[in-house]
């Protein structure tokens, strides 16, 4: 019985590591809409937006050599996923103001799955 308990724990701890994987992956493809206008990972500079590289945590206005509209300096925002995801959905509504033209990103995994690729990259756009 004890036996059966830990495989079955094991498979679910090995799935959920999987299904973590995938949702990196389809981050991967879901960052081909964002990736015209901005970059991430070692080598990543700032394009028509900034570098995306150390999101999480990251205060919102805060990467060297980027021009950011006064809205998106002083929106007071640090990122994380709540705030990533209210702001994908209609970063517009979000930042009245920002120079950011995106139709935003409505579906939740969709969400998910970006904010879970966006945030493997450190500052230094090394993957952690």
């Amino acid at each position: 019985m004890m036996m059966r308990a830990f495989v079955v724990a094991f498979a679910f701890a090995a799935s959920t590591g999987i299904a973590a994987a995938q949702d990196v992956e389809a981050g991967a493809v879901s960052f081909r809409k964002c990736a015209p206008c901005h970059a991430v990972g070692e080598g990543a500079a700032n394009k028509v937006g900034p570098v995306l590289n150390g999101l999480p945590g990251r205060k919102s206005g805060t990467i060297a050599g980027f021009n950011y509209s006064d809205a998106n300096k002083n929106s007071g925002i640090t990122w994380d996923k709540a705030t990533f995801k209210s702001y994908i959905t209609d970063p517009r509504a979000k930042i009245p103001g920002t120079k950011m033209v995106f139709a935003g990103i409505k579906n939740d995994k969709e969400q998910d799955d970006l904010w879970a690729y966006l945030s493997q990259f450190g500052p230094d756009g090394k993957k952690k």
